[in-house]
């Protein structure tokens, strides 16, 4: 073959980011791709999509540059025309999620860039995007389809350097140090993150999806609403070719390996599941094709699921069966009005129903019981979209979106009207449970009775102008979320929780001790909310991406965010307006040949109120807890089931009712600080990239990130320097606080009332000190290494290694080190004793390696591999008490409530609350968690035969087995100087090995 002819066949396809590449971000929202470069003045270069035939063109400006944006992903022909006559050979593109293929073309119609790409068979690759300022991971299906990665977006964000796992118990992932409340996710430009808690998102099938981008910092002006990070993918649509197929997903319990039953030093149990059970079954079949060829096409995919699971608690005192066998649905419809006015639809449903049935269970002998209580959990939704996109001539871009993501989260049981929720606590109760024979407790399954409904509606435009070396963007989003939720306890609303005693001078939270002679108690918790919602978010935003010279590209834009949560009257509740997001970056072709850059950027990006802290604060909470001594238990028949259950003898009152907890609304003005500000973090990163030849590139990275405020419910009772009952408003601790102040809370008037809560606002039980909270801080530094050998294809390689630190005072919206979910009212601000301490946070992974590669051995059989290996998270230790008051900063009988503190009681604990001594307990002072490495292992079948498209793919996750622990209880104190027996023993594991067997047939 001549070299002429081995390159045109090598350009067959011109990819613009590969696996691991640093992906641009001029694109309106980053649903699309761009193809640009430099060519002949005055030559006209026209690009073809070869699935549909639509057809764009630009002609080549004065100064040899050319682009053309808002491009469908897919592959295109590319040629150039002078004269209105072809000039060399046509040159195949694919213009990738979110990204610039970038082509120069020669005099003669030719690539002029070779030296700067890699040649893959019949496909050109960039190996360093010049044209790119932020730090992303860019996958196709194609990739993915090569290695082990469990089918779900989250597995697919964790391919990229600084992404980790959060929590065990609430889930979700850590970007860059951030909590798992701080991350976006778009479906075609369509935001379905979860803005109840953040946590969580709306998702379809992996085999929905073409391609996926992971964002991890620098992200354009047009993203916004996230200081994490964000995922970013787009669906599959239709072609001119009529295609189908079928995908089949087997993950039977016979491929898992076994839970390990954990047990304390003493020999108690800590949990069990070695007899727990789960198997998945899920099939799809899609269609795809033209309905008018050239002009409308569909793809539309429906896929059902069977996923059944057998478990027992903790304890091994209950056995439950749960089932769900829902289907999805989800169609993409695409309108080529003609070449240059686009329509697209979309419309999904993730709507599931998990059923589950509860049991009495001796695990001793291995048998089950009668049917103790029934329960019926609905989640998911509807959502879709509808985009407009307008070229008006070749210079001007206009893109419209409506859509509209649904949630909901329902819970039911036939025992929520005439039964009570009743529990006990394993560490202090488990031991008499146990010599009781693991009886069934109470008549209820145990939930709380939920009625949940999340709704967002979204409209933006974003519109794209080419002005010789500047491309201004510009556009306005704007989303309405509305919460309808309502949740209390079932049965008399009251939960049950039976404790035993831990210590001879136990403390309850009330204040009282437990009285002499009673060693087993129950707590009454009382909890209730609800209302209907709404919160509006609006942002503006404005860039410049300007090529002040071909080597050198700046991005300067700016973003004004306004947040509004509303109360159930629709009222202002809390109002953030003009929120400015400067961005700044910049790309630097060294070399000015495309094989290396220099990038950087700095920006600011704000936070928005979720609508959890609307719903508890803006709707009331009815939080108390009242303790009782517990005289025994007897049998009851469940009115349901006719199954005999234990309920408890119910003893005295002991002390007061605690309704420390509890938030009014009787008066807004002390609900929230008038003058709140927004949460925000700033970023800066620095990197290199370079190419070492044309199949291997490598970079380097630093990232620095700092979060200097908060939001959190804060404890108030002393606005006016006078003790007064508790409020909990939210507010910026450590800032200045604006609240009404009344005559009868000890003010020198009614009226509005601002005090420095870094130096007040908290009066101390016993001392009588007024004193405020620490200054919130948060700060995640990192230096990225990766090395990258793009798919040849035979074979692939990326290796990174992170270091990165994050430290500070509080880990942001939640609070992992206690596993408190609500977000943005997480006990890091409920005494100033909670957070004055700095260190090291629950996200530090000071060190993260990530390996992932393929290799095909012929077309037959190929196989891929990951590994991940990341260092322990810290211990840190949190006490009950701290010096100079008599009070408890965190609960002495539930491990989940309260923030703690860094205080440990050493000596005289038991005495005196003025004699104790203490001991400070820095962040991290008990070591670390162990490392965690993960082992991930596919084979690929393929069926060598033209014309038939049919594969099997065979994974297996933590191929090694490891089990290691994730988390662990960071609670060190019952009571004042009595350490807990179990601080220190692990809440949460590695999943065990597991595997999966893929069979995908496309005809």
């Amino acid at each position: 073959m001549t070299s002429k002819t081995f390159r045109k066949a090598a350009l067959c396809l011109a990819l613009g980011a590969c696996l691991g590449a640093m992906a641009p971000s001029v694109m309106a929202q980053a649903v699309t791709g761009a193809v640009a470069g430099r060519a002949t003045a005055g030559d006209q270069v026209t690009v073809t999509h070869r699935a549909t035939g639509l057809t764009r063109a630009a002609t080549v400006s004065s100064d040899g540059s050319y682009r053309l944006g808002q491009l469908p992903v897919g592959d295109y022909q590319l040629q150039t025309l002078r004269d209105g006559q072809p000039v060399g050979e046509p040159v195949t593109v694919n213009v990738a999620l979110g990204g610039t293929t970038t082509v120069n073309l020669g005099s003669a119609g030719g690539v002029a860039n070779l030296a700067a790409v890699q040649v893959v068979g019949s496909r050109v690759v960039n190996r360093v995007d010049v044209r790119s300022t932020e730090t992303a991971t860019t996958v196709n299906r194609e990739e993915i389809a090569r290695l082990p990665v469990a089918q779900s977006l989250s597995s697919v964000a964790m391919l990229a350097p600084g992404v980790i796992s959060g929590n065990s118990t609430l889930g979700g992932m850590s970007f860059g140090g951030s909590s798992v409340a701080e991350n976006s996710v778009f479906i075609n430009g369509l935001n379905v993150t979860d803005f109840y808690r953040r946590q969580s998102f709306s998702t379809a099938p992996f085999a929905f999806f073409r391609e996926f981008q992971v964002k991890t910092g620098g992200y354009s002006v047009e993203f916004g609403r996230s200081t994490g990070g964000v995922i970013n993918a787009v669906t599959r649509s239709g072609t001119n070719e009529l295609e189908g197929g079928v995908e089949v997903t087997f993950q039977p319990d016979a491929w898992r390996a076994d839970f390990q039953d954990r047990y304390y030093d003493d020999g108690t149990v800590n949990t069990r599941g070695s007899r727990d059970r789960q198997s998945f079954t899920k099939a799809n079949v899609w269609a795809s094709g033209p309905l008018i060829r050239d002009r409308l096409f569909l793809f539309a995919m429906y896929e059902q699921r069977d996923n059944e699971s057998r478990y027992t608690n903790s304890s091994g005192s209950t056995w439950t069966n749960s089932g769900a066998d829902d289907g999805f649905w989800g169609a993409k419809m695409d309108w080529n009005i003609n070449d240059d006015h686009l329509l697209e639809l979309l419309a999904f449903s993730d709507e599931s129903e998990t059923d589950y049935d509860n049991f009495g269970y001796n695990w001793n002998t291995n048998e089950r019981g009668a049917l103790s209580g029934e329960r019926m959990v609905e989640t998911g939704g509807k959502s879709g979209s509808v985009t407009y996109t307008g070229h008006f001539g070749e210079n001007f871009t206009a893109k419209a979106m409506y859509g509209i993501n649904r949630s909901r989260s329902f819970s039911r049981s036939p025992a929520d009207a005439p039964c009570d929720w009743i529990t006990y606590n394993n560490a202090s109760y488990g031991p008499a449970y146990r010599a009781m024979g693991s009886p069934v407790l109470g008549c209820h399954p145990g939930a709380s009775v939920v009625s949940h409904e999340d709704e967002r509606e979204v409209g933006r435009l974003d519109f794209e102008w080419a002005l010789g070396d500047h491309l201004l963007r510009f556009g306005v989003d704007h989303e309405l979320m509305t919460t309808d939720r309502v949740t209390a306890y079932p049965g008399s609303g009251i939960q049950y929780t039976a404790y035993g005693r831990t210590s001879a001078n136990q403390v309850l939270d009330n204040g009282v001790p437990l009285p002499p002679g009673v060693n087993a108690f129950l707590m009454g918790r009382e909890r209730a909310d609800g209302g209907v919602f709404d919160i509006t978010a609006t942002a503006y935003y404005l860039e410049d991406v300007w090529s002040v010279t071909p080597n050198l590209l700046l991005n300067l834009g700016v973003r004004v965010d306004n947040f509004n949560n509303k109360t159930a009257a629709g009222d202002s509740f809390i109002e953030l307006d003009n929120l400015v997001s400067p961005r700044f970056g910049f790309s630097w072709d060294t070399k000015g040949d495309g094989t290396t850059k220099l990038f950087g950027n700095l920006g600011r990006y704000y936070m928005p109120v979720t609508s959890i802290i609307s719903y508890n604060f803006a709707g009331g909470l009815l939080d108390e807890r009242t303790f009782y001594a517990l005289e025994g238990w007897r049998q009851e028949v469940n009115p349901v089931t006719g199954a005999a259950y234990m309920a408890p003898v119910i003893g005295t009152q002991i002390g007061p009712v605690d309704d420390q907890f509890n938030i009014s609304v009787r008066d807004y003005r002390q609900s929230v600080d008038q003058d709140i500000d927004a949460v925000y973090q700033d970023e800066a990163i620095l990197g290199f990239q370079a190419m070492i030849n044309q199949a291997w590139s490598w970079g380097v990275n630093a990232t620095y990130r700092r979060m200097p405020n908060a939001m959190d419910d804060v404890r108030i009772n002393a606005l006016c320097g006078v003790r007064h009952g508790t409020l909990w408003p939210i507010a910026n601790p450590g800032d200045d606080l604006t609240l009404w102040g009344t005559t009868d809370m000890g003010c020198a008037q009614d009226g509005y009332v601002t005090i420095d809560t870094s130096t007040e606002g908290y009066i101390t039980v016993g001392s009588n000190r007024v004193i405020g909270y620490s200054d919130p801080k948060r700060t995640y530094k990192a230096v990225e290494f990766q090395i990258d050998r793009a798919w040849d294809d035979k074979w692939a390689f990326n290796a990174s290694y992170l270091w990165s630190k994050s430290e500070g005072n509080h880990e942001g919206p939640v609070n992992s080190d206690t596993n408190y979910g609500d977000t943005g009212m997480v006990q890091h601000w409920d005494h100033p004793a909670n957070n004055d301490r700095y260190g090291y946070l629950f996200n530090d992974r000071r060190h993260q390696v990530k390996l992932r590669g393929s290799y095909k051995f012929n077309e037959m059989w190929s196989v891929g591999g990951t590994f991940t290996a990341l260092s322990g998270g810290p211990i840190t230790a949190f006490g009950v008490t701290w010096p100079d008051e008599n009070f408890a900063v965190a609960s002495y009988t539930s491990e989940g409530s309260g923030g703690g503190t860094g205080w440990l009681c050493v000596q005289n604990c038991s005495g005196a609350w003025d004699q104790r001594v203490y001991e400070f307990s820095p962040r991290g002072a008990f070591g670390n968690m162990p490392w965690i490495f993960d082992v991930g292992a596919s084979v690929t079948w393929t069926l060598p035969v033209d014309g038939i498209d049919l594969r099997a793919r065979f994974s297996v996750f933590n191929l090694l087995n490891h089990q290691r622990e994730v988390n662990v209880r960071g609670r060190y104190e019952g009571n004042p100087g009595v350490v807990r027996p179990y601080f220190g023993t692990a809440t949460g594991w590695q999943a065990p090995r597991s595997a999966q067997l893929v069979v995908t047939w496309n005809f």
